[in-house]
């Protein structure tokens, strides 16, 4: 594992953990971290040698999401977390794969990226206001678009929201 786990992942991750997906886990710093706090934890990732350290902390699933069927059928999460990551055809996927009362935090580069680095491709960056269009019909609790500036400046793009419980 590489690296420090997401500082929104950290902020809104909620309590009692319950079992989370990491779309997209890559070297697992969101993941590890998760399993150190009890999550029961799902990774999925297409690069297996980046995955391969992880499988004593969690379940991984090595799939290509952009080419192959979503491997995880009809299963459902309290929390899917997916950072540094941007493939628009999951997004009902992904939103589905929440548990009605789970939460989803998203955090990846946003329309800006291209003018400081990369990514640079439009396909990889969120358009201003899109994660908060995509959840649009779940509770916000929060949501940033944004230019951080520091060490590693980045346009960011930041949700953390819960599926509403199905309607009676």
């Amino acid at each position: 594992m590489t690296g420090t786990p997401s500082a929104w992942l950290r902020r809104f991750a909620p309590t009692p953990p319950g079992t989370a997906l990491d779309l997209a886990c890559g070297s697992g710093r969101n993941l590890v971290w998760l399993a150190g706090a009890g999550w029961r934890t799902t990774g999925v990732d297409r690069d297996a040698a980046a995955t391969a350290p992880l499988r004593e902390h969690a379940e991984i699933i090595d799939a290509d999401l952009e080419n192959a069927a979503w491997p995880l059928a009809a299963r459902q999460f309290d929390l899917v977390v997916v950072c540094n990551y941007l493939w628009r055809p999951l997004f009902d996927t992904v939103k589905a794969a929440v548990k009605p009362g789970g939460w989803l935090i998203w955090e990846t580069f946003a329309d800006g990226q291209q003018t400081i680095g990369r990514p640079s491709r439009p396909d990889f960056l969120l358009r201003r206001g899109e994660l908060l269009r995509v959840c649009h019909d779940w509770h916000v609790v929060a949501y940033e678009d944004l230019f951080e500036d520091g060490v590693n400046p980045r346009f960011v793009q930041r949700v953390a929201a819960i599926r509403p419980p199905p309607a009676a």
